[in-house]
């Protein structure tokens, strides 16, 4: 018998966490209009692969929010747009996409260095 409380979690969630996305909001303000805290929205979405669906395109929606928003004040739509705050925003809400440097993992054995070198 597992313990602890029963799950909040409601199918509902899905559709208010897409409406989210589509306005821009974080998966923390996902989790705070749901009533939980965020590792708990984490949690559903690993137990029910039809939320995982839905904080998927959310989190693309948001994207493309904040992508709009930016792309319209950076022609002047937006009276005191902060580029430098948006970009920073942006990086860091979205870095697989807005980093400037992408890391990746290099393993080479001394063998095979050892191979070039001859």
């Amino acid at each position: 018998m597992a313990g602890g409380r029963p799950s909040t979690y409601d199918p509902e969630f899905c559709e208010l966490v897409i409406n989210l996305g589509r306005e821009g909001a974080s998966k923390a303000e996902m989790a705070h209009a749901c009533g939980v805290a965020r590792m708990t929205l984490d949690n559903w979405a690993n137990e029910h692969p039809e939320f995982l669906d839905a904080v998927t395109e959310a989190v693309q929606l948001s994207q493309g929010w904040w992508e709009s928003e930016g792309r319209k004040a950076t022609f002047g739509k937006t009276p005191g747009f902060n580029a430098t705050a948006f970009i920073f925003n942006m990086k860091n809400r979205f870095p697989a996409d807005w980093r400037d440097k992408k890391e990746m993992d290099v393993n080479i054995s001394h063998e095979d260095a050892l191979e070039e070198l001859e």
